[in-house]
């Protein structure tokens, strides 16, 4: 039987501390030694419409550990109609395992009917804002709580957009009382491509709003950075992470590593990374060398990182 504790309020989520992406290659080993993880977040639509041992892990991990639900297809920025079929779906999952919280990304993912399986950017302005918003409140309507959505990775900007993503998210939060997601690797990305200062980004984030955060590796391309989740985070987003976890007060931290997946424990090694992170036992930033900047970035204060040259190695 799931866990039965309360889910996410209107106005705050509980700090559920350092959690792991649930992916099915490590499914043997969690069975087998339940590893001291504080939680787990589920891809929503990998069980939404499956049973067998797939639901039977899940199943039984919420059993003993917190559930959070992410999706990828809710096509939340899309014209085309909400599926309601998926969202009485989505609902019946996250009653079924007592998830504390249901997540998407702003984007849309499909239109006419087709699904590009890829989390498309938005253009950023009223027109698009009041369209969101309309369509977060059924959502939320429908799945008697509120909507956390998580800020993309891009790798453009809109000529329509007339409003940066900070602002977009506050005015959004402030009509639908939503939650976020904020995505320290996706802030890192978007803002190199778009040749913008993260810092100031975060400094601009509706940080109240915060329930959880993502952490992830990407590819830095030297032009561009692919948001690839297949290897360690990165020095910079570990700088950007202690910020953000600081202005926020502390919420719940999830480790995302979808492509060249190692074993468990060392997903948990780098996790770990986060909890010394934000306890200020790390080195300090000038100890090790970040990406390459593009643009001109205004002077952060000293944040302690991992040093990820010793503590780390590349896996591609």
């Amino acid at each position: 039987m799931a866990q039965t504790e309360p889910r996410l309020s209107s106005d705050s989520a509980a700090n559920l501390g350092l959690g792991l992406g649930l992916r099915n290659v490590h499914f043997d080993y969690l069975l087998k030694h339940r590893p001291k993880v504080d939680w787990f977040e589920a891809i929503s639509e990998n069980f939404m419409d499956s049973g067998g041992r797939p639901r039977y892990v899940l199943d039984t991990l919420a059993e003993q550990y917190p559930i959070v639900l992410h999706g990828v297809s809710m096509s939340i920025g899309s014209t085309d109609p909400l599926d309601m079929g998926y969202l009485t779906r989505l609902k019946a999952l996250a009653d079924g395992v007592g998830a504390r919280w249901i997540s998407d990304h702003l984007c849309w993912t499909g239109v006419n009917g087709m699904n590009s399986h890829d989390l498309l950017p938005l253009p950023l302005n009223e027109a698009t804002l009041a369209h969101v918003a309309s369509r977060v409140e059924m959502v939320q309507q429908q799945l008697q709580q509120p909507l956390v959505l998580e800020n993309p990775s891009s790798y453009l900007r809109f000529e329509q957009s007339d409003m940066d993503e900070p602002t977009f998210l506050s005015e959004l939060v402030a009509r639908t009382g939503c939650r976020l997601l904020l995505d320290v690797n996706n802030v890192y990305v978007s803002c190199f491509n778009q040749e913008a200062d993260p810092y100031d980004y975060l400094r601009r984030f509706p940080m109240a709003a915060v329930v959880q955060f993502h952490l992830a590796g990407h590819s830095h391309c030297g032009t561009h950075i692919v948001d690839t989740h297949d290897r360690p985070v990165a020095a910079e987003v570990w700088r950007l992470y202690q910020l953000a976890y600081e202005a926020s007060g502390g919420a719940s931290t999830l480790l995302e590593w979808d492509g060249n997946i190692p074993a468990l424990p060392d997903c948990l090694a780098e996790l770990n990374k986060a909890k010394l992170c934000v306890t200020g036992l790390l080195e300090t930033a000038s100890a090790i060398g970040a990406p390459p900047q593009r643009s001109a970035v205004s002077t952060p204060v000293e944040f302690l990182v991992p040093d990820v040259r010793a503590q780390t190695r590349e896996s591609v």
